[in-house]
């Protein structure tokens, strides 16, 4: 990669050789360039999208999120051809062909391709719930699990069937119940070969061969 001026050179090598000059006296975050200390604790965004007008604090940060826009994929992926908007997308996908779990639960030793699924893992061990809904203050490990709940309050249910328009609150539940307008019965019993539409239908069957009594009079 090539410079005009050596001023600029030296700039761009702190990004291999991890040199912060600039470190901020409030959280002793480190800088590479002086621009980059003050707009963090300003909040001054001076490149803004011409399309939304949306604001960043560096050019780089801006031309990723035009890509938003224009829909360009310029990193594509040399095994199923699929586009991502970053290298580090690309990166991140590429473990699904890989294999690749780099990020360790350190309690038992599980994998996983990104970090921050790591970190929701991880609230398994510590009870970390920080997701708190407002109205029942019950607490979830993640956001989409928060809500998710709070569609019992707000009594939302955005996924309709397009036959009987019955809705529900989450995707799975309407797949479920389609079955019924489908007669898919993808759960099969390997002693009589009898169909049903629910994994938990199938379980309370298995028991009339067993003989299992799961529930006993006290």
């Amino acid at each position: 990669m090539g410079f005009t001026q050596l001023f600029n050179l030296r700039i761009h090598q702190r990004v291999h050789t991890g040199e912060r000059t600039f470190t901020c006296s409030q959280c002793e975050k480190g800088f590479t360039q002086l621009s980059d200390l003050r707009r963090r604790h300003t909040g001054e965004r001076p490149f803004t999208c011409f399309q939304c007008e949306m604001g960043f604090t560096t050019s780089s940060s801006l031309r990723k999120h035009q890509q938003v826009h224009t829909g360009e994929r310029p990193f594509t992926c040399s095994q199923c051809e699929k586009g991502f908007a970053q290298l580090s997308n690309l990166r991140r996908h590429q473990r699904v062909h890989t294999g690749e779990r780099p990020f360790t639960c350190f309690q038992y030793e599980k994998g996983f391709t990104q970090s921050s699924d790591l970190q929701i893992h991880q609230r398994v061990h510590t009870g970390e719930r920080p997701f708190t809904c407002s109205q029942c203050e019950k607490g979830f490990t993640t956001s989409s699990s928060l809500r998710k709940h709070q569609q019992v309050h707000t009594g939302e249910r955005p996924f309709t069937c397009s036959q009987c328009e019955k809705g529900f609150t989450q995707l799975s539940h309407l797949r479920t119940h389609q079955r019924v307008h489908t007669g898919e019965r993808p759960f099969t019993c390997s002693q009589c070969e009898k169909g049903f539409t629910r994994l938990s239908n199938l379980q309370r069957h298995l028991r009339v061969h067993t003989r299992e009594k799961a529930l006993t009079c006290s």
